[in-house]
């Protein structure tokens, strides 16, 4: 059941007098010590400013973070209760990303959200991991074979940002010939230029024709076990929650994927995995998501009464920022902080550990099928560039790489690199 929203009222609170601007470079260049700075500062739940100077809250505290999300009545998903819409302008640049009325499993809550997240869940379980191996090996050499002979590539444009859509797209049930253009309309909606409503307009109308085709032509795919296992959703509302699947589930890997081909690139403890082992790959991953996760921050839960969390007076109607990355770097949970510099290191929580926050917590955490999927994706799509780029090196400095101006998704722009030119498979593996 949604929870009615707080009544608009002239005393909606503004921003605090301290508040951090969610925005600048330090973000993208230096988030854990900025994250550091912050709880210095403000302690675990840090009054933030949105753009158009709008207030929420930023919880980068580990055990705040937990609390937040395990109590889904206190902290709803529900965005209609938010206190700052009557101030919320139509063209707010975060207005896509915060959503409201959005008819997707995202916002939904309760017995809703239950039955919506088993039909998604039990769509997703059935992919059978031998065969998703296979289709991201094919993919992934679909991918390499464009670039294997040139010698040099831009591994997040040529690689890493096209291949999860592509296996993506062969699991909800498109055809491989459908899986490109679902690929350019993906990367239209993310990049947010003047072709997003376009690419986000292909998706759904690609989704919609989905599902009306399986509904007469029902095939080993995704879309088919939603219809299947439908709880009495409207096929507009299966398309609503397809979209989540893979709008949700690209980026992030795409970022895990870059994010973690840098980290071997750039660091001494992983550069033997390029060289005939894979055995780093996993550690590599792993450690990503404590250090480098692509889910940094994320909007959020809304509070239901009057609270306090983290020694913050939290007003009904308050947004709450998940700090997800500024969570994993607490130095409640991690003892080891590297002294004086710009990040954490040799923590001793990374080989194998998995209590970050990189897949949050509690009702909406991404449903475990969705995490496994992700992982094959990402650790699969990695050994085939170690398979057939052995020799891959960066072709500019590490201080020179970029990363995606946002403190929201954390990724690289660029990872230009070099290797020694290898004749393209066609298929033969």
């Amino acid at each position: 059941m949604t929870t009615p929203a707080p009544t608009p009222s002239a005393d909606i609170p503004g921003l605090a007098p301290d508040a951090v601007p969610l925005s600048g470079e330090r973000f993208h260049t230096d988030p854990h010590r900025l994250y550091r700075e912050m709880r210095q500062q403000h302690g675990p739940v840090v009054p933030v400013a949105l753009p158009g100077d709008v207030p929420a809250w930023l919880v980068i505290g580990y055990r705040e973070l937990h609390q937040l999300l395990s109590d889904s009545e206190l902290f709803s998903r529900d965005s209609e209760l938010w206190s700052q819409w009557p101030k919320i302008p139509a063209d707010w640049p975060l207005g896509p990303m915060i959503g409201r009325r959005q008819p997707s499993i995202l916002y939904t809550v309760g017995e809703a959200h239950t039955r919506r997240v088993a039909v998604t869940n039990e769509a997703l379980e059935a992919v059978d991991q031998i065969g998703l191996r296979a289709v991201v090996e094919s993919r992934a050499d679909q991918l390499v074979d464009r670039i294997c002979g040139q010698g040099e590539a831009e591994l997040i444009e040529d690689f890493a940002k096209s291949l999860p859509i592509l296996v993506l797209a062969t699991l909800l049930g498109f055809r491989e010939e459908e899986s490109q253009g679902l690929s350019q309309a993906m990367h239209d909606m993310i990049d947010g230029g003047e072709r997003a409503i376009a690419g986000q307009q292909h998706l759904l109308g690609s989704m919609r024709r989905l599902i009306s085709l399986r509904r007469t032509q029902p095939g080993a795919d995704v879309a088919t076990r939603m219809l299947e296992g439908n709880r009495g959703f409207s096929d507009e509302e299966l398309v609503q929650d397809m979209m989540v699947i893979v709008a949700s589930g690209h980026q992030t890997t795409a970022d895990w994927i870059g994010n973690t081909i840098r980290l071997m690139l750039t660091d001494d403890r992983f550069a033997a995995s390029f060289f005939g082992g894979r055995h780093s790959v996993a550690e590599a991953m792993n450690e990503v998501l404590w250090e480098d996760t692509p889910s940094q921050i994320i909007a959020g839960r809304w509070a239901t009464r009057d609270t306090k969390l983290g020694e913050r007076h939290i007003r009904a109607g308050d947004m709450m920022l998940l700090g997800f990355q500024g969570a994993n770097d607490d130095p409640q949970v991690r003892v080891h902080q590297a002294a004086g510099g710009g990040g954490v290191t040799g923590s001793g929580l990374t080989g194998g550990n998995s209590a970050f926050f990189s897949f949050s917590h509690g009702d909406h955490r991404c449903p475990f099928p969705a995490v496994e999927i992700a992982e094959v994706i990402a650790r699969t799509g990695i050994e085939v560039i170690l398979d057939r780029l052995p020799d891959m090196d960066l072709s500019v400095s590490p201080a020179a790489l970029n990363r995606r101006p946002s403190p929201w998704l954390r990724g690289m722009t660029t990872l230009p690199v070099r290797f020694t030119p290898t004749p393209a498979l066609g298929g033969q593996r």
